[in-house]
């Protein structure tokens, strides 16, 4: 139930990007949504909430990573070697991000289809071995916790708007997303309901384990099989953290375009036209979160801030509508404002689920890009001064 109501809204939340998105075909995704719609203040708070959810996301992600790692090479995840293997991936990921994009979304693209591969086979074997008494409910779950179930699938399914923050790159981004972003949701949703009967109705103490996918093959595949899928997860996880690395560094990038933040972001690589300082603190960022970071609390964080940032746009999409200052949409969702309506009420019901402590870290994380933001409102950028002295 949660993977389908999950699935569901952010179907409603693609339909409100693909409107919204494709009136503004710049760099920015979200941040420049905001911006165009709200004003230069929120805008700057979207594009500082996301470049935070890309940040613990890659957190998030690099901790799946080593833990899979970590079946290969025990212990590998533990003390100077986790320091020295973090370091390596911020390094190898940087790297295939600084020699431009097309090469960043080749590995991405080999990566995507590399790790389909054990995912059908874990599916197609492992749905012979299922047990149908696993699906018996010892209680019957309230709709508390299938929000917080929800709330933590918003992580899992999240992700298709880092590619919007590219769109500046992207050959007819009309036509290429609608297709590519809901193809994407069917087949991940097809998939994550595959994997999630097949690990329930296999392995016993589901809710215990730490590798679940590995865990469950060996089940039913033995170790040969465990080690299919443990390769199949370090494909996984090493392509979400670089597509993740991509997005990420264009956020402070399109803020230095906005004049937002010192100019100092929006300087390119003359050759591969990278944004190549913002890509370097956006991976020095990486690097410090996957060193401190305590993976359920960068969870939660994500999950709440993702909600905030999809119901901003869904919120832009009927205002939008009624404003003939702003770019004709390409992409026109049937009932909108229904949609976007709808989608903006499921935010609703599974913010309202969060904690007060979660709450909190959300609000000091406004309160920190408020302050930011005042910080260079007040100063000039020197090399607009420049411009305005000649």
């Amino acid at each position: 139930m949660a993977f389908v109501i999950c699935g569901g809204l952010i179907g409603l939340i693609i339909l409100c990007f693909l409107e919204v998105g494709s009136r503004f075909p710049g760099t920015g995704g979200p941040y420049l949504y905001a911006r165009e719609t709200f004003g230069p203040v929120a805008g700057f708070q979207m594009g500082w909430l996301l470049w935070l959810t890309r940040i613990t996301s890659f957190a998030i992600i690099c901790d799946i990573l080593l833990s899979y790692l970590d079946v290969l090479w025990p212990n590998i995840n533990t003390g100077v070697s986790r320091f020295l293997l973090v370091t390596l991936i911020v390094c190898v990921l940087t790297a295939i991000n600084y020699v431009g994009v097309r090469h960043a979304a080749r590995t991405s693209n080999v990566l995507a289809v590399l790790k389909l591969l054990p995912l059908v086979l874990f599916v197609v074997v492992g749905a012979w071995f299922v047990e149908p008494a696993n699906f018996e409910f010892r209680q019957a779950p309230n709709t508390n916790t299938l929000a917080l179930a929800v709330m933590v699938l918003i992580f899992a399914f999240s992700g298709f708007e880092v590619a919007t923050i590219n769109t500046g790159e992207v050959e007819a981004p009309d036509k290429a997303f609608p297709f590519a972003l809901f193809f994407t949701l069917v087949l991940v949703l097809f998939f994550y309901l595959g994997i999630q009967v097949v690990a329930i109705g296999t392995l016993p103490g589901l809710e215990t384990s730490t590798r679940p996918l590995a865990d469950a093959a060996t089940m039913f595949l033995g170790p040969a099989g465990a080690l299919v899928i443990v390769v199949g997860a370090i494909l996984s996880t090493s392509g979400t953290l670089n597509a993740g690395l991509l997005g990420g560094s264009r956020l402070p990038y399109a803020l230095a375009q906005a004049k937002q933040i010192p100019s100092f972001f929006d300087q390119t690589h003359p050759k591969h036209q990278t944004p190549t300082r913002s890509l370097m603190v956006t991976a020095m960022a990486c690097w410090l979160a996957c060193l401190s970071f305590n993976f359920v609390e960068a969870l939660t964080i994500n999950s709440v801030i993702r909600l905030i940032t999809y119901a901003v746009v869904c919120a832009a999409l009927p205002l939008l509508r009624r404003r003939s200052d702003v770019p004709r949409a390409n992409y026109v969702t049937r009932a909108g404002p229904w949609v976007a309506g709808a989608a903006l009420l499921l935010c609703a019901w599974l913010l309202s689920r969060a904690s007060a402590f979660e709450l909190v870290q959300v609000f000091g994380a406004i309160i920190i890009g408020a302050t930011l933001y005042v910080l260079v409102a007040t100063k000039k950028r020197p090399s607009d001064s420049g411009q305005r002295g000649a």
